[in-house]
Formats: structure tokens, sequence, C-alpha cells
């Protein structure tokens, strides 16, 4: 509040000011309405000559011009503020703070009093008009990030990004041999379906069902990667246009979601490691703001943040005077690397080592921490003042929100100013559905917009630390991009891992994923979310449309490219459809006025159209009216007559429990709720609406995080992402049927998503096809009757197209043919093991509401690099991978006697057999390492079973003889009795 004392504004939230008689202005003399003289001198413009509260005419002599006296240095700033904004096209409205009202000037719901002031539909729609002329003839700029007018016309014109096309010499070929290879799988086909085998029809029938859904699956994973992209940034650019000498920065603001929920399972010290890269990034302090959600509500997490706030008043500057990377302490300080390289300052020596021993100072008061949390006190943790800790009940405890850093709190040793670091903690109540991970990250959304409100969001897991401090500067070069940025709803940068073995036994590294899959994806509409290193434009959350969406048509509404109608129409009433369809519509004309719900007697019927309008944001985005107004400001931004204890109120209501209930939070703006893998959902609703996303990839990997590298903890995280592909085919939101309605998701963009939720159904056929190699080597019997030459051409052909297709994706792609491997090598593994269980598990928990969880027991492994790469535990997952290969083996042995048996004539059959057994040995054989333990340290249990099972095979099999008939044994009897 201001000291003065003057009333504040009910329409602008700014200071009443003084008449021409030095008295505090008064427009309604019944009803003491207080509104300013500009919003005053707005209503009489507009036409409307009586109170909009009581109804009362304006006295004449209020409305002769006064001269308005300003009383305080920080109104006349404001007042500037507001008139540049109103300049660009912005609302007063749109950066005043409701939580700064007195009580007086709000109902008794705690709602202000005051409604939006909108430009008549004549003057809306011809800017619109010459906006669009402008448009035609150059890029239009948001306003927000529009350059002064004396700026150079060369330096606007400048792209801050190119897009590289891969070269025509790469993927012609590329895309010639997958033409070709679709049409040999055409012929061959047409060779299965018409050549059956009679003697073993069943293993046949299966067999041509398992290829056919192979080849479904190759189109839908081969067909997105048509068109791939690389992308380059120009940093120096985007400098050179928002980072003026001698002026403010005028780069955008982001918010950092950093989630964690029980720090025993996630060490405080990972996070904080997140932490402290986060506030030690190459960006202007003021624009950068780091939340951390603690959902366990842990003491432990709130103390360890306490000393990361305190720590970091030594790291950050020493970040930024050295230009250290990376800029996560543990991470720095343990590479193997020439430190000194590039550096040139002569007190650096000594400052590093001073900064490694604080470090590691901070480390011993942060692991002690983590030993004094082991053991939870039967009264609960007690904070420092004696008063007990709120989160004692990690199911049962109010929000929390606790501001350590930033504008108001301390400064680093060198007196400059620090990023904000928010503690939050969402309240939790039993009998309320929390939705994990996704819950948490809306919490923190609308946290963030109340306290900070930059229209950029980059969420990151607690295990994922900035890796290159310029990685923020990196994706605003495309949101800030005047021509790249209008529809981009975020930018999703790869994941990249530290701790994996070189061999990456188990695939941890996804290479081909992210360097092969989603730079297709970069060429049509854009990659997938993955759940983390990702920087989002805060409207594509809150589920508007791009800009760029064309018109509605006029048959949805009065006017064609307003999503309500009564703006511009009075007469006609909404219809139901245009709630709906107003959310998608173009984000300026979703800029509708918010009113106090008790004063609709007192409108009239333009303004009551308005005020449903009202009724549609709470009942979208909740009844905070703060949060309502921090929507429909699309650049941001906070108002500077906020009081900071107020919003902190304002904060803790939109993370109440019962804040979501009623509202479109994870149905229809936010992160999505309904799936264990929401990253994929909510990519997909904004890709939907009409948005794209950007593929970042800049030349020193922006984040690095941790991955499971043993073989049970790496399968039951492909578990929980088969899972949750699973739970969106069996949802509303599944690809094969969602979002056909506006046709805004290109259908290759469909045919990815598509891939990404049936690629779990693939174990059913790919189990069924592991074992008939088996099968056909113990029973004699075999899925391809005798070869022509025609038929082994399309064999041929085949496998030539297969071998051909990989090798120009290489190409490429760049990624070498060891991580090809690795990855076929895991999709098989995975294939046969966590996307078997999650199918039966999605099933069970979708139709029959059975949530089914596979307990890991862990076993002590012996320290050493890479140590848990050879940790053996146990589970249910492990099951029908191992089975697969002891059947194979056994079917090899077994095949290899019976050859020996049958003389030289069933050496030609054998062959294919045990080609195919061998193919699914040497794609298990990772997973048989894993089993085994350490490298050429085979455990003396696995040893005994083995020779053991051997052993029995082989006696039973010389008993049992099957592949012999019973007239040739008689014949081989009666010959024997006879004395030949």
């Amino acid at each position: 509040m201001m000291e003065s004392g003057v009333p504040l504004c009910s329409t602008c939230g700014e200071q009443l000011g003084l008449n021409s008689n030095g008295e505090v202005f008064v427009a309604c003399h019944e009803c003491n309405l207080p509104i300013c003289k500009s919003c005053f001198d707005y209503e009489i413009k507009e036409g409307r000559s009586s109170c909009f509260r009581c109804g009362a005419p304006y006295e004449e002599n209020a409305t002769i011009a006064d001269v308005e006296t300003e009383v305080s240095a920080n109104h006349s700033t404001m007042a500037s503020h507001l008139n540049n904004m109103q300049d660009v096209g912005l609302h007063t409205r749109n950066i005043s703070s409701v939580s700064t009202l007195d009580s007086e000037f709000n109902d008794e719901s705690g709602n202000p009093i005051w409604k939006n002031r909108v430009e008549s539909w004549k003057d809306k729609k011809n800017k619109k008009k010459k906006a669009a002329r402008k448009l035609a003839k150059e890029a239009q700029i948001p306003p927000a990030q529009q350059m002064e007018e004396n700026q150079q016309p060369g330096d606007a014109a400048q792209p801050l990004s190119r897009v590289i096309p891969i070269p025509k010499s790469q993927i012609s070929p590329y895309r010639a041999v997958i033409i070709m290879r679709l049409i040999v799988l055409g012929l061959f086909f047409n060779y299965r379906v018409t050549h059956p085998v009679d003697s073993a029809f069943g293993l046949w029938l299966v067999s041509v069902i398992c290829e056919i859904w192979f080849a479904v699956s190759w189109v839908l994973d081969q067909f997105p990667k048509w068109s791939p992209i690389n992308r380059e940034t120009y940093i120096e650019r985007l400098s050179e246009r928002y980072e003026r000498e001698g002026e403010p920065s005028e780069l955008a603001a982001v918010d950092f979601f950093v989630s964690t929920v029980d720090p025993l399972k996630e060490p405080p010290l990972i996070t904080a490691n997140t932490v402290l890269s986060i506030l030690a990034i190459d960006y202007p302090v003021d624009k950068v703001s780091c939340y951390v959600s603690d959902d366990g509500a842990a003491m432990l997490t709130f103390e360890s943040l306490v000393e990361t706030a305190e720590f970091a008043r030594k790291w950050v500057p020493f970040c930024k005077k050295f230009s250290v990377e990376p800029r996560a302490p543990e991470f720095y300080f343990s590479q193997k690397i020439d430190y000194l390289k590039d550096k040139v300052q002569p007190s650096f020596v000594k400052e590093r080592r001073a900064m490694k021993r604080d470090y590691e100072e901070y480390k011993v008061r942060v692991n002690a921490l983590v030993a004094k949390a082991q053991k939870t006190p039967e009264e609960g943790w007690t904070m420092q003042d004696g008063t007990p800790w709120p989160g004692n009940n990690t199911r049962d405890h109010p929000g929390m929100i606790q501001v350590f850093l930033g504008h108001s709190g301390a400064h680093d040793i060198e007196g400059n100013e620090l990023p904000r670091l928010v503690y939050v903690s969402r309240e939790k109540r039993p009998g309320y559905q929390h939705h994990k991970k996704a819950g948490a990250e809306n919490a923190l959304v609308r946290v963030s917009a109340i306290l900070t409100n930059a229209p950029y969001i980059l969420n990151l897991d607690c295990d994922h630390y900035v890796n290159n401090s310029k990685a923020v500067r990196e994706a605003m070069c495309f949101m800030m991009d005047p021509q790249v940025g209008r529809d981009v709803c975020y930018v999703q940068f790869p994941q990249r891992f530290d701790g994996i073995d070189r061999s990456d036994r188990y695939a941890n590294r996804n290479i081909v994923f992210f360097d092969v899959n989603m730079k297709g994806l970069d060429g049509i509409q854009g990659p997938v979310y993955v759940g983390t290193g990702c920087v989002f434009y805060r409207q594509a959350l809150y589920g508007y449309g791009p800009p760029s969406l064309p018109s509605l048509p006029k048959a949805s509404s009065c006017c064609s490219s307003c999503g309500i109608c009564c703006c511009c129409c009075r007469p006609k009433k909404p219809t139901k459809d245009l709630s709906e369809v107003y959310r998608d519509s173009k984000r300026e004309d979703l800029n509708a006025a918010i009113f106090n719900l008790r004063e609709i007697d007192n409108y009239d019927e333009h303004e009551r159209s308005l005020l449903m309008s009202q009724m549609s944001f709470e009942k979208t985005f909740g009844m905070s009216s703060v949060f309502i107004e921090s929507t429909l400001m699309e650049y941001g931004g906070v108002a500077e007559s906020s009081n900071p204890s107020l919003l902190i109120k304002e904060a803790i209501q939109v993370i109440s429990c019962g804040y979501e209930e009623k509202t479109a939070w994870g149905k229809e703006i936010g992160w999505i709720y309904g799936s264990v893998t929401e990253d994929i959902l909510t990519g997909f609703k904004m890709h939907c609406r009409g948005w794209r996303s950007i593929y970042c990839m800049p030349l020193r990997p922006a984040f690095k995080g941790s991955a499971p590298i043993n073989l049970s903890d790496r399968l039951h995280q492909v578990l929980r992402w088969a899972l949750g592909s699973v739970e969106i085919f069996l949802s509303r939101h599944c690809p094969l049927w969602y979002g056909f309605g506006g046709g805004r998701l290109k259908w290759l963009q469909r045919m990815a998503y598509i891939n990404t939720i049936v690629y779990p159904f693939t174990s059913l056929p790919l189990i069924a096809y592991c074992t008939l190699p088996a099968i056909c080597l113990l029973t004699g019997k075999f899925i391809i009757p005798t070869l022509s030459n025609i038929a082994s051409v399309w064999f041929l052909g085949l496998f030539i197209s297969i071998i051909l297709t990989s090798v120009l994706e290489l190409r490429w792609s760049g990624v070498s043919i060891e991580d090809l491997w690795r990855n076929e090598q895991f999709w098989v593994i995975g294939g046969v093991s966590a996307h078997l269980f999650a199918v039966f598990q999605g099933f069970l928990k979708m139709v029959a509401g059975l949530d089914t969880n596979f307990t890991v027991t862990a076993k002590s492994s012996e320290d050493g690099d890479f140590g848990e790469l050879y940790v053996f535990k146990w589970t249910t997952v492990l099951i029908p991978p191992t089975s697969l290969l002891i059947l194979n083996m056994v079917g090899v042995v077994a095949g290899f006697s019976d050859a020996l048996n049958k003389g030289y004539e069933a050496w030609g059959p054998l062959f294919g057999k045990v080609f195919f057994a061998f193919w699914v040995i040497l794609h298990l054989y990772p997973f048989l390492k894993g089993l085994m333990g350490r490298q050429n340290r085979t455990p003396t249990i696995v040893v005994l079973w083995s020779v053991l099972l051997a052993s029995v095979f082989s006696l039973i099999w010389v008993k049992i003889n099957p592949f012999v008939s019973k007239e040739d044994t008689t014949t081989v009897q009666g010959c024997i009795s006879i004395d030949c």
C-alpha cells in the first residue's frame, strides 16, 4: 500500500489523485465510488453517464476537467508505465494488483469491486486490420518485445535462429529406401499370406499376425522421421537486440520449477545442486525466479534449502566472475579436465580452492541434516523457534510458502541482487486427489503467476542440473524471435545423463530417440514434451490457442473472430458451445472483463455478457481473481504497488487442496491429469490446439541428469513410461480419436503420438515371435515353407532394405552404430518384460480399478566405478525374458541334437531355425549379462544351475528322442532283434 493513505481506484488499482481544490477526487457522491479521474473520463467517453455501483447519475461538475496531482513518485512512475502499456494495446487492468486493495474496497467474498475497461469493437477491429496490413509487410514484434524506434532496420531484420535442413544427398536416398522398403513389405506379405505352411498352420498364422503388427509399428515410427531438421541459434544477436548497453535488459522473465517428493530417495544435495545451477545461470537476476516444490512436506528439504540459499551468496558471484561450467558445484569440482583452461585471472586458483573448501563444508552440513532425518522423533519435527513442523503428517498438512532470496531478500557477498528462491509445499488433506507430479506442477503455475508471473516457465526434475549456463538464452532465441515464437508453446531440450557406463548396456541415454526421432518431429509440428528440460510459454499452459489461428466462422458467433458473442452484438446470447470455442480462439479476443458478481443488477445487457465471461473464467481457473487477472497478462509481470504479504496469502489460497475442484485444471489447462506420463498428455493437448514446439540442441548439453543404470531399476523406469502410454490409450485423450475436430494436429504428428501410446502392446506379438524359434526347434516344424527363387528375392530385399534404412539414418543423424544396436537390443528386452507388465497393469487399473505395484528388493553391491551397474534386484518383471532365454537355449541344443541324429539332410532346415533363435539370444544378451552380475565373476549359483539344467535336459532328450516316430522306433528295434 502507498504510505500516503489515499484510496485506490477500484478499476485500475492506482491512487485516486486530487482535484483542482486539493481534495480527493470523487466521481459519485451517492456511494463514494473509488474511481480515479482517468478511469472516470474513460467512462464518460464511452457514454456511461451513471455510476456502475449504485446507478446514480454522475454530477455535471464531476465531468469538468480537473488537474490531477500526483501524490508520490511511485505513482508517477506507475502512471507513465500504464500509459506506455496502453500505447501498445494492453489494458491498465492487466498490471493492477487485486491483492493490494483495502478491505473497504472488497465485497464480502473478498472479490475486488472493479471491472475491465474494453475498447469499442470498431476500434479493436480497425486496429486488427492495421496490424494485419503491417504484418503482411514485415514481421510483427509482440508489444513486450518491441524494439525502440531508433533501432537500426538491419538489426531488426536479422533472425535469432535458423533451420538447417538435412542435405539432399543424405535425405533423398533415405526417403527412397523407405519407399522401397514399403513396397518390398507389401510383396513380402503377399507371399507370406498366399503360401501357408499346412504342416504347422498354427505357428504360421501366429508368425504372420506378429509380422503384420511389426510392420504397422515400423510405419508409425518411420514416417514421422520423413523431414528431419537441425536448428542453429544466434545468442549474440539476442543480446544485441534486448540487452543494450546502459539500458535495462528487455529479455523476458523465466520462472524455474524444480519438483521433489522424498528427500531420502531424492538426495537433498542433488536437489541443491540443481537449484544452485539455476541461481547462477547466465541471465539477468531480476528475470529469474526458482520455485522448489516439496510434495513430501519434508523438513529436511526445507532446511537444506536454507543452507543452499546461504551458500548461493558465495557460489553465484564466483560462477559469474570466472564463467565456470557447469554451475552445479558437485559436478564442477568432480570434472576430470584442466580447469585452468581459458582462465586468465591471477586470483582464480586461490578463489577456486577457497570455494571448494566452502562447498565441502556446505556438504558436511547438508549430510548432517540427512543423517539427522533418518529417524523421525515420536513427537515429530520441531523448527528452530520451537513450533512443530507443519508437514509432520505428509498426507494432512497446510500449504507452505517461504521466500528465501529475491528483491527483498539476502544479497550475495559482493552486494549484488540474487534471483528469487521460493519454497512451496501445497496443502494436502485426506479424501482429496492430489495427482502426484502433475498436481504439484499446476500448484507451482498458480503460485508463480501471483508472485512473479513470468511469461515463460522452465521445469526441471530435481536431478537435472543446468549444464549450460546459456540454455535459457538458447530458448529465448526461439521464443522472443517475432518470426518464430508467435506459435511456439514450448522449447524442448534433449536429455543427457551423467554416470552411465561407456557401453550404455541398457540404452539409458536414449540416443536414438533424442537424436533421430525428435529431429524428425521438429520438422513436422515439433517434438513431444518429455517431462523435464522444457521452456513453456505460460499462455499455452492456460489453454489458449496460438495467435495465428484463423478467425472463428460467422456461424459460431456474430463476429468472425470474437470468441464472446456479446462483445460486439448485444441481442444474441452466447451458446453453450461458444464457451468451448473461445478458449481456442485468438488470444487477443480472450481478454474479457472480470466483474464483481454482486453488481450484476446494475449492468446493462452489454456488460452482463461480459459478466458471463467472468463466470466462465472462474469455472476454468478457479476462484482467485488475482490469478485470473494474471492469466490475461500475455507478457507477464505484477504490479509495482503489489503488497508482498497479501500476495503470499493469495498464493497460499491457490495451493489449497480444494482449489482445483470443479475447474479445468488438469483437464484443459496446466499439466494434464489421467496418466503417470503427464508429459505426453500435456504436449499433445497443446499440439491439438494448433501450437508448435521447437527442438533445441546446443553444442554444450543444456541440462544433465542421472539415470538408473542397473537392470531392474531401468526396467521399472520403462514400466512406468509404458504404463502411462496404456493409460492414455484407454482414456478420452487417445490420439486415435481425440482432437480431430479442430484439424490443427498434423497427420504425421498424430502418427507419432499414436506410436507413443501403442508401442507397449507390441510386447504381445514380440513375446510370441521370440517363442517361435524355440518351438520350431523342439517340434521340427518351421513357419516358412520351402523358398522358391522369387520368395528368396523378397526375403533378401527385405533384409537389405532394413539394413540400408538403418545405415542412411545413421548417416544424417550422426548416431553411432553401437547406439543403434543398443537401442534395438533394449527394445526387445523392454518389450518382453516391462511393456508386457504395463499392458496388464494398465488394463487392471483402468478397467477393474486395481492398482498393482511391482516391488523391487535391493541387494548390496560393491563399491567402485559403476558399481550400481552390477546390482542385482530380483523382480517379477525379469521372469518373461529369463524364460525366453532358457527356452531358446534349450531349443538350440535340441535342434543340434536332432540334426546329429538325422544326418546331413537335417542341417539345411536347421539353419533357419537356429538363425532366429540366435537373433533372440543376441538381443537378450545385455539382459543375460545383467543376470550374471559383474564381468568375469559369474555367481557360483548360476554355474551350478546351468550345469544341472543342461544335464537334466540332455538325459531327458536322449530318453524321449521326440523326433523319431513310433513306427521308426519299432523298425529299429526289430532290426536290432534280428542278427543282420
